[in-house]
């Protein structure tokens, strides 16, 4: 099919930007990248910020196509189909991004490109929309530079503990893909630098993917290695020890997503065999903790990666569901003839591929442009279906949001209350609240909750079997019990954000008052996402606590267990 002069130019980008690929290797140098204040610059891969760095005037005409901040404007759109959006107290600060849960059920959310981190704590009722924030310790120093990333690799470990590695945009106006680190001890309120593992691929991490397998081992990926790099992190003496990487096609993983499988696998779709196929990348493969090594998920029905003429190099979230299917979005960014972009469904047990539905083309200016999720956020709801975000080109504006629903079809879901109408799909992180709820932020001070409708699925529930009868303020105790974990990671973005949140939170409410409070939740004995894996974890009650007869509940991704009778003395 002859290609329209617009076409032709993606596709010489797309060639031009490889060839730069092909030079860098594993080179570590920095593309200096100038970014004027004011515009939120989406994550790019190496291979598209080295060609803006040797064509300044694309880098111009990139830049001038972006929106500015979000501006405080309200819009709402009205939807007869999923839930509904409530702003939370606006934070202090602005920047808001990659929210974190931690183990006591408060939130912890960065002021992105900054070296500030705030926490939400919710309210005695358990609200987090009317919750108060607080400033918590700033990222230290390291080696005489102000650790202060943008997009970077993240996770809360099992002991409760918030590990970052990398980053893109280190605090300034230059594109770096740093490759500092930094482990953050809620407790003590302090953060301790974490080097880097050791060898060539690791001199840039970037904007990396990384994820907590099912032991409860975090495990990163470098950003920019060629070949590409993994490694295990020891969190007792912070160091690593390497183990396989993705295989396939051009051996680099810059831009893809971890997901952990509830064979205890861990799935990626590779992009960078699109430099190989010359964009028809389609193969996914899948990592097993107890070999060390990534073998063939099959292929995938579609090529989801953004094609390889619009050199973008991008894909979009995927997300494991309760019924063990894993449903993958792409990237596809629209520079082509076919501007559709596709949804692919894998089932890990058969280790196959079916097609999903094609995203809808309702985005643009005039509603009628393929939407996609090149950089884009999605969390799987408690009643089944996936929240996602999604807006058209490379992050144009509006943006729109949707359900991925259990019957695999798509629908439309309202917008949120302020700033979509100004802003990318590749603004906004979503995290999983013991609520159910989804927080959202987009890089502005109004964070917002996401209210599903309908009801939880109920055998995706933490079963509890053991707990005591009776707690004192102070204590530590153990819970036991069934899938305490549930059965997803909850919300997705890929690489430059992880936010999983497949650990238990123990509630405790009070039965007189109905106040509730989160125990700290500490070690549970398994992440899986297993279904019926049993397993248990230690849970410290607070000082605060009132006294009385209560009723506990054990919440894994926003889905509680059946209430518990515990009397607090």
């Amino acid at each position: 099919m002859t290609l329209s002069r617009k076409h032709r130019a993606a596709a010489g980008f797309g060639v031009s930007i490889l060839a730069t690929l092909a030079a860098f290797g594993a080179s570590s140098a920095e593309p200096a990248l100038q970014i004027p204040r004011g515009v939120v610059l989406p994550p790019l891969s190496v291979a598209r910020a080295q060609y803006f760095r040797a064509h300044p005037a694309q880098w111009t005409k990139f830049l001038a196509e972006l929106v500015q901040a979000p501006a405080p404007t309200a819009r709402f759109t009205a939807t007869t189909a999923g839930g509904t959006w409530s702003a939370v107290t606006p934070a202090p600060f602005s920047g808001l991004c990659n929210p974190l849960l931690l183990t006591d059920a408060t939130v912890m959310v960065h002021s992105c490109d900054s070296k500030n981190w705030y926490k939400l704590t919710p309210d005695n009722t358990g609200s987090y929309a009317n919750g108060t924030w607080s400033q918590i310790a700033s990222l230290p120093v390291i080696g005489g530079t102000q650790y202060a990333p943008q997009y970077h690799a993240s996770a809360v470990l099992p002991d409760g503990r918030v590990i970052i590695m990398g980053g893109e945009y280190d605090g300034g106006n230059s594109g770096v893909w740093t490759n500092l680190g930094a482990i953050y001890d809620p407790v003590a309120d302090q953060w301790t630098a974490v080097t880097a593992p050791t060898g060539a691929a690791w001199a840039m991490i970037g904007d990396a993917q990384s994820t907590v397998l099912a032991n409860g081992t975090y495990m990163l990926a470098t950003c920019c290695g060629n070949p590409d790099a993994d490694a295990l992190l020891d969190p007792t003496t912070l160091t690593w020890t390497t183990t396989g990487a993705p295989t396939a096609g051009f051996f680099y993983q810059d831009e893809q997503g971890y997901e952990l499988l509830p064979n205890k696998d861990v799935l990626t779709v590779d992009i960078w065999t699109n430099y190989a196929s010359k964009g028809n990348a389609r193969n996914a493969e899948r990592y097993s903790q107890s070999t060390g090594t990534w073998t063939s998920a099959g292929n995938t029905p579609v090529s989801l990666p953004d094609p390889y003429t619009c050199g973008n190099f991008e894909i979009g979230p995927a997300v494991l569901r309760g019924d063990g299917k894993v449903v993958a979005f792409g990237g596809n960014t629209g520079c082509t003839s076919s501007p559709a972009d596709p949804t692919a469904i894998y089932k890990y047990k058969t280790n196959k591929w079916e097609a999903g539905p094609n995203v809808p083309a309702v985005c643009g200016s005039g509603g009628t442009t393929s939407c996609d999720l090149a950089d884009a956020p999605a969390a799987l709801l408690p009643n089944g279906n996936i929240l996602f975000a999604a807006s058209s080109g490379y992050g144009g504006h509006p943006t729109h949001f949707f359900e991925f629903t259990t019957t695999n079809t798509i629908q439309q879901v309202a917008d949120p209350l302020y700033n979509s109408t100004n802003s990318g799909a590749y603004y906004y992180n979503f995290l999983v609240l013991p609520t159910g709820q989804i927080l959202m932020t987009d890089f502005s001070k109004k964070a917002e909750v996401y209210t599903f409708s309908g009801t939880p699925v109920a055998d995706v529930a933490p079963v509890v079997t053991k707990v005591p009868a009776t707690v004192v303020g102070g204590k530590s105790y153990l819970v036991h019990g069934k899938q305490l974990n549930g059965r997803s990671q909850g919300a997705y973005y890929g690489d430059d954000a992880q936010m999983a949140t497949n650990y238990p939170i123990v509630q405790i409410t009070n039965t007189a008052s109905g106040h509730v409070v989160y125990a700290r939740m500490l070690n549970p004995s398994t992440m899986t996402v297993t279904p019926n894996a049993g397993g248990y974890a230690h849970f410290t009650v607070p000082t605060t606590i009132e006294k009385g007869a209560s009723s506990l509940v054990v919440i894994a991704n926003g889905v509680g267990s059946q209430a518990t009778a515990v009397t607090v003395k």
